[in-house]
C-alpha cells in the first residue's frame, strides 16, 4: 500500500483535487504500484495555520501558482 499526504491551501475546487488526485495516482501506476493501492491524503490548510519566514501566509501576498 502507498500513502501519499499533500498539504496545500484551501483554494481548490473539487474539480481541481480530482485531477490532482488521478495524476498522483497515474505517476504511482507508471513505476508499477497498482491503483487500487494508491491511497491519498489531502489536507486543506488556511492560510491562517501556516506560516513562511516567520510570518502568517495571511499577513502577506503570496503569487498566484505558488
Amino acid at each position: 500500500m502507498t500513502i501519499v499526504t499533500v498539504e496545500m491551501w484551501e483554494r481548490y475546487t473539487p474539480d481541481q483535487k480530482r485531477r490532482l488526485v488521478k495524476d498522483i495516482t497515474d505517476a504511482f501506476v507508471k513505476v508499477g504500484t497498482k491503483a487500487g493501492e494508491v491511497n491519498i491524503i489531502l489536507r486543506e490548510n488556511p492560510r491562517s495555520c501556516w506560516a513562511q519566514g516567520g510570518q502568517l501566509c495571511e499577513d502577506f501576498r503570496i503569487p498566484e501558482g505558488a
